[in-house]
């Protein structure tokens, strides 16, 4: 399965070179497009493509996306279920990775959780961003979830992004990642069922420190309840 990934890689990083020359709005928005078509194409044929539990809530409105976070499958996945143009926040740690690292950083917008200078840059710039361009994608536990609790704590980032912007967040549940694509294992991929569920939008609720703190608490207890009736499910 790893070889259909690689072989249908290089032909479409090739593309992505190509397309991402200017370097502007327009040139991002054709590689999400390049990247949503190979990444549907790479599932379909390693056998895993994407059942979707439930319908996407918010039309075209530009949203603050946020996931949970546990496998390398996790950004393949989210390029696919999500219908609407985004940009992802991403780990600037990300850009050492050869090919995958120049391809990310095309689209995301780079962090470095490490300085307080980078943190609020890409706050500055994901702002800008909902305002003229896209919608945002977070992955609020910050790394892979390696433990066996259904999420890790999560970051404010996501939340202090929603309330200063006053934009709603939609919590996404991949139900199955761990099962295709294991952290520990990144060579080795499985077929089989591969699902996401949307969750109802969530809207903050104030302007201050406090609205953040509840805002986080509501959708993680949110994403972690659609988590643990799935694993009850699963231990039926």
């Amino acid at each position: 399965m790893t070889l259909v990934f690689v072989a249908t890689f290089f032909f479409f990083l090739t593309l992505i070179l190509i397309v991402s020359i200017p370097n502007n709005r327009k040139s991002r928005k054709r590689i999400w497009y390049i990247n949503r078509f190979w990444c549907r194409l790479g599932l379909l044929l390693a056998g895993m493509p994407i059942k979707r539990m439930s319908k996407w809530p918010l039309a075209k409105k530009k949203c603050i996306i946020v996931s949970n976070h546990a496998t390398y499958l996790d950004a393949l996945n989210l390029f696919i279920a999500i219908p609407t143009y985004f940009r992802p926040l991403g780990k600037i740690e990300l850009k050492q990775f050869p090919l995958f690292g120049f391809i990310y950083q095309q689209v995301a917008v780079m962090v470095d959780r490490s300085s307080a200078h980078s943190r609020a840059r890409s706050m500055r710039i994901m702002w800008r961003v909902l305002k003229h361009e896209s919608s945002i994608l977070i992955f609020p536990e910050g790394t892979f979830n390696e433990t066996d609790q259904p999420l890790l704590p999560f970051y404010d980032g996501a939340f202090r992004l929603a309330v200063n912007t006053q934009t709603p967040i939609v919590p996404i549940v991949m139900l199955d990642v761990v099962n295709r694509w294991h952290h520990n294992a990144w060579w080795n991929m499985s077929p089989g069922k591969n699902r996401v569920l949307y969750l109802d939008p969530i809207y903050p609720k104030g302007a201050d420190v406090q609205a953040i703190k509840s805002l986080k608490q509501e959708v993680y207890d949110a994403m972690e309840t659609a988590l643990n009736l799935y694993l009850c499910e699963k231990n039926k």
